[in-house]
């Protein structure tokens, strides 16, 4: 029987696993409750409970305690900084072992053993079908995050023979190859899944989601990093065949936060999650059964890790326009409220609306915290906070406690979907006026934003100065959309500078911007640390560009275990 995602979940995470945690292991050896007995994989409970596994990976807003979510969380992005720490590069040595590596492999290891044993079993041919494309459509997803962390990786695409040392010991994979086993893996998948219309559990369309997603990653990679145009051109019209064949069924929907702020259950203007229309694949949590931390450390009295005044700079004002050409107040300075506080009221009522359904209309800094109607009273170290999660209907004894909230999150969703497409298509050449008015126009017209002037050639002649990235002013517009569409969700913001090229722009020496805070020229309040007229977020740390970063360092374990690895350039 098939299991929502909150109750999978919560199967993943109380199995126990075992095994070493190196790759030889990971492959070598068969996992706990896991057979290649046929009589094991003939039995459809069986299997699925395997499939259950897979489920944990999308950690969503976290579980329980944990800060191991993609959303908020990812603090490594020119889009927040601060909390208390200092977000350096995702590593800055060589790890001896790092779940990087290994995590991905153990996953392979169980997608390849049901495969196997699926494949073998009695099952009629329809369960074979959809169990064998679950399982390859989450080893693609393994391997796409391999590929995108170190390049060239070891490409294991059955049970390995433990006496093989051939196959144990082998080289690292050209990156291309690998990519192109994804796509084949992706390809059956989104073809042989069963049809199915729960957005907890995977289907054909999460199938192809997924894979505009690994698509637009690599047609960029093969653009921005080794200019194989035909590569490129292959995977971007992937992106849009499989977007465009799912898109109307998850349409964009016009209340942004209710993306962010839902229940189990309807709560106030937002739909229960299951029944948001735009959303293709979510994460439930559910009061006193599953449940997260993030609206806890998103709203601390101890300081959280707010938007930076690069991400704030980064909206459009509401006329459609940039600062640099607006009708519109253009300044980013509050107004001293005259109860020691300083509003952003004005700031956010002139800009994209997306905006002030990110962070609150006052700045928060120590000695002058600001609270919500369900927060304590909070501190940002970038001055700006980080409403987007909060639903403010929540209590505030839910909201101000670790591992009692339970608003569920997005993972895969129309508007993720439609900013894909449209960036296919500027990359092709092929977007047209009726593609800005499909995937761009509801965007715009959710947040509040003049759509009048909006089609390709308003987009292509804004010409933005800050446009620091050597690309049209067409896709400097596709993909400024992008970043405060998505802004700190599933830390898409990373990985886009890495397919980029882009990574330079996380460089604190060259872009101080993304160390700066909230402009505190009229502010009742002193800044403890300021770099300029603004909040110093950075610890009076700095974070030095080396092209080295564009791949993590292979764990140095990997390499004495395997002679024909290869460490990654720099490391």
């Amino acid at each position: 029987m098939k299991k929502i995602y909150l109750y999978s979940t919560m199967l993943a995470v109380s199995a126990a696993l075992c095994g070493c945690s190196d790759f030889l292991n990971d492959n070598r050896y068969p996992m706990s409750q896991q057979t290649v007995n046929d009589a094991f994989w003939s039995n459809p409970t069986n299997v699925q409970n395997q499939i259950n596994y897979f489920y944990e990976d999308f950690t969503g807003y976290g579980n329980a305690f944990s800060t191991n979510g993609t959303f908020y969380y990812s603090w490594l992005s020119d889009d927040q900084c601060g909390r208390n720490t200092f977000a350096n590069w995702k590593f800055t040595s060589v790890p001896s072992k790092s779940g990087s590596w290994t995590a991905p492999y153990k996953e392979i290891r169980r997608a390849n053993l049901i495969i196997e044993g699926v494949t073998a079993s009695s099952l009629s041919d329809a369960e074979k079908e959809d169990y064998i494309a679950q399982a390859r459509m989450y080893r693609a997803r393994q391997y796409y995050t391999l590929v995108r962390s170190y390049g060239d990786v070891p490409l294991v695409t059955e049970v390995l023979d433990p006496t093989s040392d051939a196959e144990l010991y082998g080289p690292r994979t050209a990156r291309n190859t690998v990519m192109d086993f994804v796509l084949e893996d992706i390809n059956y998948a989104s073809e042989h899944m069963a049809a199915k219309s729960s957005k907890t559990t995977f289907s054909r369309d999460l199938a192809l989601a997924m894979k505009a997603e690994m698509c637009l990653f690599e047609g960029a990679y093969a653009t921005y990093h080794v200019n194989d145009k035909a590569r490129a051109k292959k995977y971007f019209e992937e992106v849009v065949s499989a977007g465009e064949a799912i898109f109307s069924s998850y349409p964009i929907g016009d209340n942004y936060a209710a993306l962010y702020r839902s229940l189990s259950s309807a709560s106030g203007a937002y739909p229960a999650i299951t029944a948001n229309s735009e959303v293709i694949f979510g994460k439930v949590y559910l009061k006193g059964t599953f449940m997260h931390s993030m609206q806890d450390y998103s709203n601390a009295t101890d300081g959280v890790a707010g938007i930076t005044r690069d991400a704030f700079d980064s909206y459009l004002f509401i006329d459609g326009r940039p600062a640099s050409s607006t009708t519109e107040d253009n300044t980013d300075k509050g107004v001293d409220d005259g109860n020691g506080g300083l509003s952003i009221a004005n700031l956010l009522a002139v800009r994209d609306q997306r905006l002030a359904m990110t962070t609150y209309d006052h700045v928060l800094m120590p000695g002058m915290p600001y609270a919500a109607v369900n927060t304590g009273a909070m501190w940002s170290k970038s001055g700006y906070g980080v409403s987007k999660y909060n639903n403010l209907s929540v209590p505030s004894a839910d909201v101000n406690e670790a591992n009692k909230n339970y608003t569920c999150a997005p993972l895969f969703w129309g508007a993720r979907l439609a900013l894909a497409i449209a960036e296919a298509k500027a990359e092709l050449g092929t977007l047209g006026d009726a593609d800005v008015e499909k995937y761009i126009k509801p965007l715009w017209s959710r947040a509040g934003i003049d759509t009048s002037n909006l089609n390709v050639a308003w987009l292509a002649n804004m010409n933005d100065p800050k446009n620091n990235m050597d690309v049209s002013s067409l896709i400097w517009e596709i993909r400024r959309c992008r970043r405060c569409e998505l802004i700190m969700d599933d830390d898409i913001r990373y990985w886009d500078l890495i397919r980029w090229h882009q990574l330079d722009k996380l460089d604190t020496t060259t872009n101080p911007a993304i160390i700066q805070g909230a402009n505190l020229s009229n502010s009742p309040v002193a800044g403890e640390l300021m770099l300029g007229d603004y909040l110093n977020c950075s610890y009076s740390n700095t974070r030095k560009f080396e092209a080295k970063h564009y791949f993590f360092p292979v764990p140095s374990d990997q390499l004495d275990l395997n002679e024909k690895l290869t460490q990654n350039p720099g490391w």
